[in-house]
């Protein structure tokens, strides 16, 4: 692949953490315009990998470019200028209570643009309309189900229309018809719009829906890397239990987490630029 058609790519990343190395020398690619879904057992640095995209984290080690840009030479102005060509989908929605719906997906326009009241209002009603909440407009986040407020962080995350999309557990507390919901919302995204995806989930029928590539995380390393198909061959047996064992059951369930409490816990990440 030329370095022309990849979105992303990691190019011998490590990270540490005090004595705690949670990825060793990773490289991966992610081409533009296809969807890679990384799985693993918890603490294998999924999210760390998210966050290092953002420029959230730097690297000990390697190098991160996004969209041919190298992301940790960036200075501050540099870096949030990248990250609005990212939504960010976070777990739990990561909604502002005190904010209706509209309001939500409007934060991001009245930050990052010029756009007007009117212009902003459209834009609104546009992206609720892909997520099919166009009728939710002044509803507050804790009187919508968790589906829903999923749906509204997803319409967030588009307002900017994002070449990439960095989506975090999107099963996580839903029930599996909703979670299937939430995976077409994201193959009809891909498709329609050639969204860049990369999808953090231990939800292994979602990942296979959703993914172009797959990767498993173990102990720092990529584990294995391919199509779910490809995968699905893999000998390993902590690769065989991920593939085969799995089910769609929710992950890490908690639909009844306070609003207020996942807005304020990432709202430093979203008036940085992230857009979910």
């Amino acid at each position: 692949m030329s370095t022309a058609d990849q979105a992303i790519r990691f190019d011998t990343v490590s990270k540490s953490f005090g004595d705690g190395r949670v990825l060793d020398r990773v490289s991966f690619d992610v081409a533009r315009g296809s969807a890679c879904c990384i799985m693993g057992r918890s603490g294998t640095g999924k999210s760390v990998t998210l966050k290092l995209l953002l420029g959230l984290l730097k690297p000990d080690e390697g190098r991160i470019y996004v969209n041919d840009v190298e992301i940790e030479t960036l200075n501050s102005a540099g870096l949030v200028e990248v990250r609005k060509t990212m939504g960010f989908l976070f777990q739990y929605s990561a909604l502002f209570d005190s904010l209706s719906v509209a309001e939500n997906v409007a934060f991001p326009l009245r930050r990052h643009t010029r756009m007007s009241e009117a212009e902003i209002a459209d834009s609104v009603r546009e992206r609720l309309a892909e997520v099919g909440l166009e009728g939710e407009l002044d509803k507050m986040p804790l009187d919508l189900s968790g589906g829903m407020r999923k749906r509204v962080g997803l319409a967030r995350a588009l307002a900017l229309k994002p070449s990439i999309l960095l989506v975090d557990e999107p099963s996580s507390g839903l029930d599996p018809i909703t979670t299937r919901e939430i995976d077409k919302l994201l193959m009809d995204l891909k498709a329609s719009s050639k969204t860049t995806m990369v999808v953090v989930t231990h939800n292994v029928p979602s990942a296979r829906r959703i993914g172009d590539q797959l990767l498993v995380l173990h102990k720092g390393h990529i584990l294995a890397q391919g199509t779910a198909e490809e995968l699905d061959q893999s000998k390993d047996e902590i690769v065989q239990q991920f593939m085969t064992l799995a089910t769609d059951e929710p992950a890490n369930a908690s639909p009844t987490r306070s609003a207020s409490a996942i807005g304020r816990s990432h709202k430093k990440e979203v008036e940085y630029g992230v857009q979910g």
